[in-house]
């Protein structure tokens, strides 16, 4: 019995800390290394990142476990309302697969979402007409 009981509640303290979302508000938000307008969840940890498109002026890739849940299928809902409430405009109908684009004034930043990073890329003006 006290196996199945210690079994019990490890089980549970697993299911508890795998529920709790990447970027979440207990974590917050700060600064991306970026642009100083763009939000990034304070438990990112930034990296580099190669690129060789002539559209791009800089990038950086964040590691954060589950920040796109399987497959980068499932962008962080929480994430992008925090992304709007820094004035950041989605852009839907630029948006190609799990890569979204967001507007503030003329700055274009791309939001690339895989399953445990993403990147975020500052596009060279003028990236759309």
């Amino acid at each position: 019995m006290k196996k199945f009981l210690c079994l019990l509640a490890i089980l549970s303290l697993m299911a508890v800390s795998a529920c709790n979302p990447s970027g979440s508000a207990d974590t917050g938000y700060q600064k991306s290394s970026i642009h100083e307008d763009f939000p990034v969840p304070k438990n990112a940890k930034p990296t580099t990142i190669q690129f060789d498109n002539p559209k791009i002026e800089k990038g950086v890739k964040y590691i954060l476990q589950g920040i796109g849940g399987k497959q980068g299928l499932y962008p962080p809902k929480n994430y992008f309302e925090e992304i709007g409430k820094w004035g950041w405009e989605e852009l839907k109908d630029k948006q190609m697969g799990h890569v979204h684009f967001f507007r503030k004034g003329k700055t274009i930043i791309s939001l690339v979402i895989h399953e445990d990073y993403f990147a975020l890329y500052k596009m060279k003006e003028p990236f759309l007409p």
